[in-house]
């Protein structure tokens, strides 16, 4: 059956009707719109959610790709000086300015691939006047792009140079979160989400509750890293502290999945990064039969240079062992949830957002499976009812 998806674009981008093409038809007969697109052949999808992103920082790492390929490990080159910290270096130093053009150009490319929404975190600072600083840059992509982003500060990405663990968490707890709290409430900066880096070396299981209780507190979704490289117990302390989403998830437990599954808390799994680390891969099958809501993010970050959810779909698949259909679910209506936009966002629904990616395929399917072939599938990225990305040289197949 034949199904028309028919976006009124007017000043809310909401979707108005949902339904077959004769209904359509007959619904809106007579009405007149101003831009009508012919999707005759082609599948349409709600547009695309990434909901694991790091785009704002400078300096390039290509560099520390030649030692992983030789054997390094994530740790040994973030010991050696490489890694978060070599960015925050570089992040520091970086005007408003550039890191602002560079995360513009970031995103235009992820909304290429069909991204519509995105999750943006700060952590490449480390003290607070860079953490605001990228949190304004940010606040600035919100405005100047169509994209929608879910912000999230991550001032606990790392301990930085110089301090301890408790240092860093005492500077996070009495200096950064008060002044975001602020800023928060005077309208200047605008962010959603809170996360901390929970792994052996980085913050422990205390520190971690500290600050996502804090930033609870402050009215942020609880969004982190945990049980990434080593377990930590990170899935149990989400699921205690109600968190709406927890990121990696390499080495959770038995134990601490289901604690995820009851307490409906997301598990945003991201296999770029296990893929480019040669770790073991997030054990998916488990989660989703425990009953664990199953969402799927990019990890864009100078370690994980893709920004591309059709790629993480197709290594979820393979890597994973997800199903097509289920990795879609996870790179929309379940990233949604993990951002807390599913009411808005992920499917296509009558009142939700007016996001759709249209493929130049006779099933959607397609674009998992042609890996890295989705810039010769995708014809149009809609979002809020508007074009946004037209490729004119999509190829027939």
């Amino acid at each position: 059956m034949c199904v028309c998806v028919c976006v009124c674009v007017r000043s809310d981008g909401l979707i108005k009707a949902v339904g077959p093409a004769d209904i359509i038809e007959s619904q809106f007969k007579g009405a007149k719109f101003d831009n009508v697109l012919d999707a005759s052949g082609m599948c349409v999808i709600p547009g695309l959610v990434d909901a694991h992103t790091h785009p704002v920082w400078a300096g390039d790492r290509v560099h520390e790709f030649a030692m992983k390929l030789a054997g390094a490990t994530y740790m040994e080159v973030h010991e050696a000086g490489g890694g978060i910290h070599f960015t925050v270096s570089h992040t520091r130093s970086a005007t408003e300015q550039q890191l602002l053009d560079g995360l513009q150009s970031r995103l235009e490319r992820m909304m290429r691939a069909g991204t519509t929404l995105v999750e943006c975190k700060s952590g490449y600072g480390l003290e607070l006047d860079t953490e605001l600083k990228m949190l304004r840059v940010i606040n600035s992509a919100r405005n100047s792009l169509p994209i929608g982003i879910s912000a999230t500060y991550c001032g606990a990405h790392a301990v930085p140079k110089g301090k301890t663990m408790e240092e860093a968490t005492q500077d996070i707890m009495a200096v950064q979160l008060p002044k975001i709290k602020m800023q928060i409430a005077s309208g200047e900066l605008q962010v959603d989400n809170i996360d901390v880096f929970c792994e052996k070396g980085v913050f422990d299981l205390n520190s971690t509750h500290c600050i996502l209780k804090a930033g609870k507190d402050m009215g942020l979704n609880i969004n982190f890293h945990g049980d990434e490289l080593h377990p930590m117990n990170s899935a149990h302390l989400g699921a205690e502290l109600g968190a709406l989403a927890i990121s990696h998830l390499e080495e959770v437990t038995d134990d601490g999945i289901a604690a995820m599954a009851r307490a409906k808390t997301s598990a945003v799994l991201l296999p770029t990064t296990a893929y480019i680390l040669r770790l073991s891969p997030p054990r998916a099958r488990d989660m989703l039969d425990a009953g664990v809501i199953v969402a799927l993010g990019s990890d864009f970050n100078p370690n994980a240079y893709c920004c591309s959810m059709p790629m993480v779909m197709h290594l979820a698949c393979v890597l994973m062992k997800m199903s097509m259909p289920e990795a879609l679910a996870a790179s929309t209506i379940n990233a949604a949830y993990a951002l807390n936009r599913s009411h808005t966002h992920g499917s296509l629904e009558i009142g939700k957002q007016g996001d759709l990616v249209i493929i130049n395929a006779p099933r959607w399917e397609h674009l998992v499976y042609q890996f890295g072939g989705h810039q010769e599938l995708i014809r149009y990225v809609i979002i809020k009812g508007e074009v946004v990305y037209e490729n004119a040289k999509v190829l027939n197949l």
